[in-house]
């Protein structure tokens, strides 16, 4: 995600805090920080907002951030009844804006691996389904600045049983579609299971067009984080040893 907070607020049709900050980053790294849109009633109208969350959720019964480092991304099989996903699910679901995602892909012989950094044909940002938390830190003061941690967690599913996303893994981060979007942040919504099941319908749709384009291993390094890494290479050979 290198989007500026503007870029953001204009594509995603919402609203952020003129003292917003988010750093770009080509190399988001789970534990860090990660832009997340969401909706909130506000004096019975509903806002959507841009804000700034650490990646890997802390639920409000969580005694430390810990929680946190295990649980940046929630399973759709099961993400209504882990303790600490289920609150989120049904009273705090984001969406997580991304530019693209890298997943690494085996060769046959399973001795060596491709990164691909997989994105939209055409630019645009891609929405994953995604929940968040307020956690309150107790060792903080009550009114200090850093006293309330947000976090958020991706949702995803089963990679599609066919085509290249089946081949580079066995999951797959839940996109959005631009009424998905609106429908699965509503925060008057009174049936989440049935908002999960609907963006899930839609997934293997959305996901139908993105492109995968093979990068350098440089991206397996998170101190590694420039423009670079998502450029385009030729990719190694993976199809394994052949005959003889």
């Amino acid at each position: 995600m290198a989007r500026a907070v503007g870029d953001l607020v204009a594509e995603l049709e919402a609203e952020a805090e003129a003292s917003l900050e988010l750093r770009a980053s080509y190399n988001v790294a789970p534990t860090t920080d990660v832009p997340i849109v969401l909706e909130r009633l506000i004096d019975g109208e509903v806002h959507r907002q841009i804000h700034v969350a650490k990646w890997g959720l802390v639920p409000g019964w969580a005694k430390d951030p810990s929680v946190g480092v295990r649980a940046f991304n929630a399973r759709s099989e099961t993400v209504a009844e882990k303790p600490t996903f289920r609150s989120a699910l049904k009273s705090k679901r984001c969406g997580v804006p991304v530019q693209g995602y890298y997943e690494w892909k085996k060769s046959a012989d399973g001795k060596s691996k491709q990164p691909y950094f997989v994105h939209s044909a055409d630019g645009s940002l891609i929405t994953f389904a995604g929940l968040y938390e307020w956690w309150k830190d107790p060792s903080k003061e009550n009114g200090a600045p850093d006293q309330w941690l947000l976090s958020a967690s991706i949702i995803t599913m089963a990679s599609p049983p066919e085509g290249e996303l089946a081949t580079l893994h066995d999951r797959l981060p839940v996109p959005l579609t631009a009424k998905g979007l609106a429908e699965w942040l509503n925060p008057q919504a009174e049936t989440p299971a049935q908002l999960l099941e609907m963006v899930l319908a839609d997934a293997y749709g959305q996901a139908a067009s993105w492109v995968l384009d093979p990068v350098g291993a440089a991206v397996g390094n998170v101190r590694n984080d420039n423009p670079g890494l998502i450029e385009p290479i030729e990719p190694i050979a993976l199809q394994g040893p052949g005959p003889g």
